[in-house]
């Protein structure tokens, strides 16, 4: 119910146009995040 609610407000907010577009960067924004994560638990393992 809560996705539901905040995918309502993201529309009105950015409009059908622009939403496509906020979704692919919040899906790389996170992509990136995990990969930096998972980067740095390596480096420390190989440092170990």
């Amino acid at each position: 119910m809560e996705l539901v609610v905040v995918l309502v407000v993201a529309l009105l907010v950015l409009g059908p146009k622009r939403l496509p577009a906020a979704g692919r960067s919040l899906g790389q924004g996170i992509r990136e995040f995990r990969q930096s994560i998972t980067g740095a638990s390596t480096h420390t393992e190989e440092k170990a």
